[in-house]
């Protein structure tokens, strides 16, 4: 096996590497982990300030670790997703420095990038014990596509989208790292095409729980099990701490681990993709349908943002062909008083002579 980069031989525990202070964020070294290996594990991405503060606003919006309520909790989502009343997660969702990065990995302008996912939920540990196929604990090792594609991804050398975890506590202190299989060439087996075994593809039931999940597998594909004993064997695991990102992809191998007993985890999960691929599905309720919350958090949030960011979302960025002056004037109109900025696309019309 080839030994991926940072990681201890002793423990396999990938540490995460600093971030740039540039536009571009992530080192040479970042991208090409991520387009060879299938992740990479970032430090300094993100403000220290921005992260912490959502640390304190989310772990006023779930139940602590030793309430009754997390208990019965074994399951992950239905957490926080964008847009959130909170300002703080929607600032973090769209940071110009997040999508530059993904931009980077994807190789397209941030603008050809399109949001699917945003979302912030946390994992509670507990001690050992069976509660049931669904639950999140100890999960099976699987790859993300099935939930997000209508489709298979495409061949791993022309990645459609990238997968984020953002971690909001530290690894030391609550375990639950990230498990995650490098890819070792083109010639690996582990990411032999296409990818069928795992539970929830093809007419394998969904099982979570990676007891059962395993016990399934020896019972019914007996040779898929022994594949995936490897992939096990395989495993490296994320020593994050708060504020650490790991970006992964849809066709990574990957698992979340335990949590120490009486811990909490949080972590914001999102999705970026090329705006080409339709196939990749919203994870959440569209965007527009926020206009109808009180807070106009949706309005607000197109008229504060870059042109870039607005883009991500779905808006049409300047020079578009949607835009005509009548447009630009109904749009402005719309969103005018929340202080939407018009010029951009007028300016871009002027420009191409329309």
């Amino acid at each position: 096996m080839i030994a991926p980069a940072n990681v201890s031989p002793n423990h396999r525990f990938v540490k995460p590497t600093s971030a740039l202070p540039a536009n571009s964020p992530l080192t040479t070294t970042h991208v090409q982990n991520w387009s060879d290996q299938g992740f990479a594990l970032v430090d300094d991405l993100l403000p220290r300030t921005l992260v912490r503060s959502l640390i304190e606003i989310a772990q006023t919006r779930f139940p602590t670790s030793d309430s009754g309520d997390a208990r019965g909790l074994n399951d992950f989502g239905g957490g926080i997703t964008f847009p959130d009343q909170d300002s703080t997660f929607n600032e973090l969702t769209l940071h110009p420095r997040l999508l530059e990065a993904a931009s980077q990995l994807l190789g397209v302008p941030v603008h050809e990038l399109r949001l699917t996912q945003s979302d912030l939920w946390p994992k509670y540990g507990r001690l050992e014990g069976d509660r049931g196929e669904y639950d999140n604990q100890d999960q099976r090792i699987h790859v993300d596509y099935p939930n997000h594609t209508l489709t298979h991804p495409a061949p791993w050398n022309d990645p459609e989208a990238v997968e984020i975890v953002i971690y909001l506590c530290d690894q030391a202190d609550v375990g639950g790292a990230t498990a995650v299989v490098p890819r070792e060439g083109r010639s690996d087996t582990a990411y032999r095409w296409p990818i069928m075994e795992a539970p929830g593809i093809g007419d394998i039931p969904w099982i979570n729980d990676r007891a059962r999940a395993e016990a399934w597998f020896r019972e019914h594909q007996p040779d898929t099990a022994k594949f995936r004993s490897r992939l096990y064997q395989r495993e490296v695991y994320t020593d994050f701490t708060e504020g650490s990102v790991l970006f992964y992809r849809h066709d990574t191998w990957h698992r979340g681990t335990p949590l120490q007993a009486g811990r909490m985890r949080l972590a914001h999960n999102l999705t970026f993709r090329k705006i080409t691929a339709d196939w990749i599905s919203t994870l959440h309720p569209g965007w527009a349908w926020a206009m109808y919350k009180q807070d106009q958090r949706m309005e607000r949030i197109i008229a504060a943002s870059s042109v870039d960011q607005r883009a991500v979302l779905g808006f049409p960025a300047p020079g578009h062909s949607y835009w005509t002056t009548e447009k630009i004037d109904a749009v402005e109109a719309r969103y005018g008083s929340f202080g939407f900025d018009a010029n951009p696309y007028r300016d871009a019309m002027a420009w191409t002579g329309h």
